[in-house]
């Protein structure tokens, strides 16, 4: 099983990004999705989540407001639109899956409770 995020890049600080999360091997609309991010020599940290089907999310309190979360069942994928980027935002970014059981309506805010990750792809907010 396995994730793949991308959309990563370089941008300034005040721009956009969009990171997706897709699977192969996953209905993601079935099962609570999470978005980390880790920055060299710093802990991994929690930005947000989306529950399962009824679609429940959660922001840390550092992208409240400038990142949104999103699922495109169509397309099997969960986006991350990130905006007003800044230059602390540089870090590596993961999605992860929570495999059951789970909690309708609720998505895990800590990493420990997800089963499955993808490989992050880098963010590097720069000017």
């Amino acid at each position: 099983a396995q994730l793949v995020e991308s959309g990563g890049g370089s941008v300034q600080p005040g721009g956009s990004l969009r990171l997706s999360c897709t699977a192969s091997e996953f209905t993601l609309e079935k099962y609570p999705i999470g978005w980390f991010r880790q920055a060299p020599g710093k802990e991994r940290e929690t930005i947000s989540c989306i529950s399962s089907y009824y679609s429940g999310t959660y922001y840390a309190d550092s992208v409240k407001g400038r990142f949104t979360i999103a699922r495109d069942n169509a397309n099997n994928s969960v986006s991350l639109q990130m905006n007003s980027l800044k230059p602390e935002g540089t870090a590596v970014y993961y999605c992860a899956l929570q495999g059951p059981p789970i909690r309708i309506g609720v998505c895990p805010t800590t990493g420990s409770e997800y089963d499955y990750w993808g490989q992050g792809t880098q963010v590097t907010v720069s000017s």
